[in-house]
């Protein structure tokens, strides 16, 4: 039921479009379609849903009887929009008695926490989004080899501070309401491989799919060439999580591409 509700609100849309190209090609006239509005943070209370109930189910924690108190888990708005994934068992008892982290110098830290990813947001990933615009906006014919690579490099830096930015920023206001929150981001470009970067990089995401999606579809228990279709089949899934869009899809292959080649001993 929770999928199904990602899937029309977060896919239909996706979906229609390119049954409509489809059409096209075949010179059939397009049918009317009503765009489907997406509602902000389905995604993250979509996944937080999902892994209350399986941890529930496998009997990792028991069912939370206050209903406020599964409201607030579910529907938390400091991390609601972009992570990071918040899981039951690692917050429940925060939810039922939050005085242990309710101190002066918790907030303090929390509000600290929360301008340096709101500096990240605005000072880097802001000012360097200008530029990679600009850049990207270019005709190739028109784009030196140079100015293509600053472009390159600077949307690098733009989507890492800005995805940084917002995690340092749900962090500090989780500080400020008494929560601790997990981390995120632990210095992803220094990484020497994908399967690092991936330890690094949306560490909560990560291991999510690790626990509810690898792990579950046979992980590295199976044959090595299961194995192998298995982190395709994760990385192309997280692909589609991120957005509606083959470029999402291209993206997940690539990375799911990328950490086979690290199996096969290519690190």
């Amino acid at each position: 039921l929770n999928l199904g509700l990602l899937a029309y609100f977060k896919y239909a849309n996706f979906f229609i479009d390119n049954v409509q190209q489809f059409y096209r090609l075949l010179g059939l006239e397009p049918f009317t379609w009503h765009k489907v509005a997406l509602p902000i943070g389905i995604s993250f209370v979509t996944f937080q849903k999902i892994s209350y109930m399986v941890d529930v189910y496998r009997r990792d924690h028991e069912p939370q009887r206050r209903w406020e108190i599964l409201a607030l888990y579910i529907l938390m708005f400091p991390q609601l929009i972009a992570g990071p994934i918040i899981r039951y068992k690692d917050i429940v008892a925060q939810l039922q008695d939050r005085s242990a982290n309710d101190t002066a110098e918790n907030r303090m830290n929390g509000l600290f926490r929360f301008f340096v990813g709101l500096s990240k947001k605005v000072l880097i990933a802001n000012v360097l989004a200008q530029q990679v615009d600009i850049i990207f906006a270019t005709a190739p014919t028109d784009l030196a080899t140079g100015t293509a690579w600053i472009g390159m490099l600077a949307y690098t830096l733009q989507i890492y501070f800005d995805f940084s930015g917002y995690s340092d920023m749900a962090l500090g206001l989780g500080r400020l309401f008494g929560f601790s929150f997990p981390e995120n981001f632990n210095f992803p470009y220094i990484s020497q491989d994908f399967t690092e970067f991936w330890r690094r990089w949306h560490i909560t995401l990560g291991s999510w799919m690790k626990d509810y999606l690898y792990i579950p579809l046979g992980g590295n228990r199976i044959s090595t060439r299961r194995t192998y279709f298995n982190l395709v089949v994760v990385f192309l899934l997280s692909g589609l999580w991120h957005g509606a869009a083959w470029t999402f899809v291209v993206w997940g292959l690539y990375h799911g591409f990328f950490l086979v080649l690290d199996k096969l001993g290519f690190k």
